[in-house]
């Protein structure tokens, strides 16, 4: 079983204060859990941009998750 990390995950455009941390196996783990659990703002695209940092490296990565289709992608 892989090993899980701790994320800090916050909606783009966010303060990073306004994010949670969540325990995950991998950065899109993490975001598609926020997504579940706290239900950020979508925008007009029924999309929402995710900021993902690993707590311990602090490697960040940006998401965009199409809520219609529930696929992932870096932000562009």
């Amino acid at each position: 079983m892989p090993d899980t990390q701790t994320y800090r995950v916050h909606a783009r455009g966010e303060d990073a204060s306004h994010g949670h941390a969540v325990d995950a196996v991998s950065f899109e783990d993490a975001a598609v859990a926020f997504v579940e659990l706290w239900h950020p703002p979508v925008d007009a695209d029924n999309e929402i941009s995710l900021i993902v940092r690993e707590t311990e490296s602090g490697v960040e990565h940006c998401f965009r998750i199409d809520l219609d289709s529930g696929e992932a992608a870096p932000c562009q």
